[in-house]
């Protein structure tokens, strides 16, 4: 297999639970079903070993299509998939479980999550759905687990009332949408963050902070954005269906920004006005 995989080796992030997670991964929320297996193939030669997707997405089958055709040996891909909206209640998820690992042709999950807290649907039992993914660690089908847009007071609830801190908690993050709160109590609580959206889906690649940045280094201004995100330890997972953006996007690791163009950029946050997805306290879509 050909590679044009850059001589910096992606950073790993120690999990709460001993695990270990690439800071950089590879997305593939948007991606048709059908070109799923080439994107992930072409990340794979490039050479990200992190693939973020779930049940939601409609894209496992490809995830799994390309990690097999990829030579690699199980173990050295770091998979992550979610649990699918309309299955919190414990044997819905059980059942949402196995099409998972079926649906990748796996035996197991490096990271399962929780993709959405639900607060307003299924009485708001977020905690009996989060059981049940301990079950699905016990059993060493999901190595690690966690969750997806939790905020501050989900979150302590889980501590009130569960035996595993969540290893990963993942939240809309990006220069217009610090999050602080949510990214305080994890970082206190040894939950890592990891940042989805973390572009704000291409809005800030346009902002003179950035550009400026980006230009006196001779980058691209998403680059500048993802080394932003890495620098603050937050765990980024791009997506592009094109070669030249997914190569782009990997090449992270041999340039750093300085601490005034971090604080700068930092200094974009809008709050809830730079939010670009749902507010997870009200949010109860369910697809389907």
């Amino acid at each position: 297999m050909s590679t044009t995989q850059s001589t910096r080796e992606v950073p790993t992030i120690t999990l709460n639970d001993g695990r270990s997670i690439p800071q950089l991964g590879f997305g593939v929320f948007q991606i048709k079903p059908e070109d799923t297996a080439q994107a992930v193939s072409r990340a794979l030669e490039v050479g990200y070993r992190h693939i973020d997707t779930a049940e939601m997405y409609g894209n496992e089958r490809g995830v799994g299509e390309a990690v097999r055709a990829s030579g690699l040996n199980r173990d050295d891909v770091f998979i992550t998939s979610k649990l699918n909206n309309g299955f919190h209640r414990p044997e819905d998820a059980r059942s949402a479980f196995d099409h998972t690992l079926a649906a990748l042709a796996c035996d197991y999950v490096d990271l399962f999550l929780i993709h959405w807290p639900l607060p307003t649907l299924y009485g708001g039992d977020f905690v009996s759905t989060w059981k049940t993914l301990e079950e699905f660690q016990r059993e060493g089908r999901a190595r690690s687990i966690g969750v997806s847009n939790f905020q501050v007071e989900h979150l302590e609830r889980l501590a009130a009332a569960a035996e595993v801190t969540p290893a990963i908690n993942q939240i809309e993050l990006h220069p217009y949408l610090l999050n602080d709160p949510v990214r305080a109590y994890d970082e206190a609580h040894g939950i890592a963050t990891q940042a989805w959206s973390p572009i704000a889906q291409g809005k800030v690649l346009g902002d003179p902070v950035i550009t400026s940045v980006a230009e006196r280094l001779g980058r691209s201004p998403a680059q500048v954005v993802l080394r932003w995100h890495i620098q603050r330890g937050n765990i980024v997972f791009p997506k592009s269906t094109t070669p030249s953006r997914i190569q782009e996007n990997f090449e992270l690791f041999d340039f750093e920004l300085e601490p005034a163009d971090i604080a700068g950029i930092a200094a974009l946050d809008r709050g809830e006005d730079g939010r670009t997805g749902p507010n997870p306290d009200t949010f109860a879509y369910i697809p389907g």
